[in-house]
């Protein structure tokens, strides 16, 4: 349905060029570079939802403080992984790993605006409470889960064909 997208953005000029340079590996490492703080930052939240690390800091604070690395770090890695993605378009839209990379990626998204726009405003209940609230929990678990398909799947997909 979307091949002929996909070829017509294999054969851009910019897709050429990044396929055929030094840009497809630099764009590479600076995309996994911007995906470890994404997914760092997001550790270091989920496991203070869970209630398994930095509990003496309260979880507003740590998601005050850490979730514009997460969004700076996300706005690095979304083009650098589209201009990834537009060398081989075609294959890497046919490939599973990918599509279950993106599905991931997408729950993970929606779990965090979920959490965003629900919980987050009763975050600092969770400062003071001696044991975190199964939503947050459930939350950062869910979280951990998601992420971790994120960077399973993404590792997988260059070795699928």
């Amino acid at each position: 349905m979307l091949t002929p997208l996909w070829q017509w953005l294999e054969q851009t000029a910019l897709a050429q060029h990044i396929g055929i340079t030094w840009w497809f590996p630099l764009l590479e490492s600076i995309h996994v570079v911007a995906l470890t703080l994404v997914v760092g930052s997001i550790l270091m939240i989920d496991l203070r939802l869970i209630g398994v690390a930095a509990m003496r800091y309260p979880a507003s604070r740590i998601f005050r403080e850490l979730i514009p690395w997460v969004w700076g770090a996300f706005a690095v890695a979304l083009p650098t992984g589209f201009g990834l993605f537009m060398t081989r378009a075609e294959h890497y839209a046919n490939n599973p790993a990918f599509q279950f990379k993106i599905g991931f990626l997408v729950l993970a998204g929606l779990n965090m605006a979920v959490f965003h726009f629900r919980s987050v405003r009763d975050i600092t209940a969770i400062d003071d409470a001696e044991v975190t609230p199964a939503k947050a929990k459930l939350a950062g678990a869910l979280s951990l889960l998601l992420w971790s398909g994120v960077i399973l799947a993404g590792r997988w997909t260059g070795h699928l064909n």
